[in-house]
């Protein structure tokens, strides 16, 4: 059974989330706990999946974002679409979702043209029956 985040972890996980790149001495120093104390915990926020990768977000000024959504076939398990989508290269982030579509996609890409290419790509797995893309404009 998985244990709940402590406080601790959450702090942890909340630091890492503003700088992945912070140094476990540094996150040692901001929440009174020892290098070697912040290593554990983090190793065992990786073991456990709550923390599942350390990633780039490229700034909003170089690249183009855009949120892909998507309607699965009632013949297709959704859960085995978005293990494809995940696939993709350009795709951060794959969320199942409630209402009109079944999966929203976030698209990270160097420039239009491979946004456009990534949502080929997700159009040609099986079971994707309907698209909606929007490119993103603005980041606050």
């Amino acid at each position: 059974m998985k244990k709940s985040l402590d406080d601790i972890d959450q702090k942890i996980i909340n630091i890492l989330k503003e700088d992945g790149r912070s140094a476990y001495v540094d996150i040692g120093k901001k929440m009174g706990l020892s290098e070697g104390a912040v290593r554990k915990r983090i190793a065992g926020l990786l073991g456990s999946g709550d923390i599942k990768k350390f990633t780039v977000e490229v700034g909003f000024k170089s690249g183009a974002r855009a949120i892909t959504l998507l309607s699965v076939s009632p013949s297709h398990p959704t859960s085995k679409i978005s293990q494809e989508l995940i696939k993709i290269p350009n795709i951060e982030t794959v969320h199942e979702v409630t209402g009109q579509y079944d999966i929203a996609v976030l698209i990270s890409a160097s420039n239009i043209t491979e946004v456009n290419h990534c949502v080929e790509e997700i159009r040609g797995i099986e079971g994707v029956s309907n698209t909606n893309t929007m490119i993103i404009l603005r980041q606050w």
